[in-house]
């Protein structure tokens, strides 16, 4: 049996992706367009891409809360799956990023709804909270590790029972085992990490994803 490598790990990642994500014009222009402009590569994997596609199809959504859009990758697989009537709200704390994403999603000709809202992602929750708005079916967290906390304190104020709330890079190459007392980032998805698994409200695991370095989806249903 061949040893388990980086070197292996990449070429599982890419057969998966040849399979089952493929790029296409759209999203090549996404990344294209977000690394011209100086964006950092935190964008999802393809295959991160296709999963968060077919979760929001499994439960049938039709309002998706986006937290952390950078430049419209991820946000563009949710819209993907979304109805034609659909809404997707994405929250993002830089103007420069928020503007380099809406110019992507309007290129992409995405059908549904789309509210991008541009300030601290706290801030924003609040407002959302306050406007009273119809509950969500699937909310992604992709944004800093350090405010994960707080925002799954407000996001449980916005959705469903049955709803689905997603976290990226939870596991942070395996840095929350012991984190860097000098690292938000690493200590805020370790708390959320305990958050999700002591809170009744939520019945949750983490997805391994393995690239070339391991890290893992946050996957928690609303009871």
């Amino acid at each position: 049996m061949e040893p388990v490598t980086a070197e292996l790990i990449e070429r599982i990642d890419a057969c998966i992706e040849a399979l089952f994500a493929p790029s296409d014009p759209v999203l090549a222009r996404n990344i294209a367009d977000a690394q011209a402009a100086g964006l950092p590569s935190f964008q999802v994997s393809p295959n991160q891409g296709r999963l968060l596609y077919l979760l929001a199809k499994l439960i049938g959504a039709r309002r998706v809360l986006e937290i952390g859009t950078l430049g419209g990758y991820s946000a563009t697989w949710l819209a993907r799956a979304l109805p034609a009537d659909g809404l997707l709200v994405t929250l993002e704390l830089n103007p420069r990023h928020a503007e380099v994403a809406r110019r992507s999603l309007e290129r992409a000709a995405i059908t549904p709804r789309l509210d991008l809202r541009v300030g601290p992602a706290a801030d924003s929750l609040r407002d959302l909270i306050r406007s009273a708005v119809p509950p969500f079916d699937l909310v992604f967290l992709d944004a800093d590790k350090s405010g994960y906390v707080e925002y799954l304190g407000l996001v449980l104020e916005l959705v469903r029972p049955g709803a689905l709330i997603l976290a990226d890079n939870v596991i942070r190459h395996g840095l929350v085992i012991d984190p860097s007392p000098g690292d938000p980032n690493d200590a805020g998805a370790k708390a959320y990490n305990e958050a999700i698994a002591s809170d009744p409200r939520l019945e949750s695991l983490i997805l391994p994803i393995v690239r070339a370095r391991v890290d893992g989806l946050a996957t928690s249903m609303v009871r």
